[in-house]
């Protein structure tokens, strides 16, 4: 385990030392952003490597893999498990009972199921909206790359906001694949603004988590204002495939 927990730890370390120079760039302190080290595809002995490494928040894709670690894993109270992938409305449970946020809340529709379920657990999950800045057709999200089509959001952002067991607490992006980290600063920037547009105009719901910027781009999102990065290749290197 020794083997596999060292070369981690480094890149982690070098990974937040990287994410603090960004901060301080940006303006901010390096403890106003969290690193969620993303262990889709990872098995179990990797995410306890990963662990032992330091970290703190894991993020994961995929619901059924990710309640197979988590319990796997239990006795890692320490540890924060985010859900950041789409969910599918009949995965719905499994985020609301396993997770301490989801990061892609990308409809109505799935907001009341979770809220549902929420409900159920007797807890109020946190979630952030996703919304798709980049203008890509089959991207999950909110269409939010014509700013003003903004005001048309606000009943939708506004009837989530309202359940009583889902906590708004940001919003989410992914820029297009094919984006340099140049490029996607763009991206972010637009995503930041329509988070200070929804702080205007709904200031009910708490809006401080912007979740943007992944091993391609994190220390761009993190000069343009995230609060949370996701990032797995540049701390574990190459997902497993199959």
């Amino acid at each position: 385990m020794a083997d596999l927990v060292s070369p981690i730890r480094d890149r982690y370390l070098k990974t937040l030392d990287a994410i603090a120079a960004s901060a301080q760039k940006g303006g901010r302190s390096a403890d106003s952003v969290r690193l969620v080290v993303v262990t889709k595809t990872h098995p179990v002995n990797v995410v306890e490597a990963v662990i032992q490494a330091g970290a703190r928040i894991l993020g994961e894709n995929y619901a059924d893999e990710a309640v197979e670690k988590i319990l796997a894993l239990k006795a890692q109270t320490a540890v924060e498990w985010h859900m950041i992938g789409h969910v599918q409305s009949r995965k719905a449970q499994l985020v609301a009972d396993h997770f301490a946020l989801f990061h892609a809340l990308d409809s109505q529709k799935l907001a009341e199921r979770l809220d549902r379920f929420a409900s159920r657990s007797g807890r109020r999950l946190p979630v952030l909206l996703e919304f798709n800045v980049g203008s890509e057709e089959t991207k999950p999200g909110w269409r939010a790359d014509d700013e003003s089509s903004w005001p048309a959001l606000i009943p939708s952002v506004e009837a989530i906001i309202a359940l009583p067991f889902l906590k708004a607490g940001g919003l989410m992006t992914m820029p297009p694949l094919s984006t340099g980290a140049d490029a996607a600063r763009t991206h972010f920037q637009r995503l930041y603004r329509l988070r200070e547009f929804f702080a205007e105009r709904l200031p009910q719901a708490d809006w401080r988590e912007l979740s943007m910027g992944t091993s391609n781009d994190y220390e761009v999102a993190v000069e343009e204002g995230a609060t949370l990065v996701r990032i797995g290749r540049a701390i574990l290197g190459p997902r497993p495939e199959g």
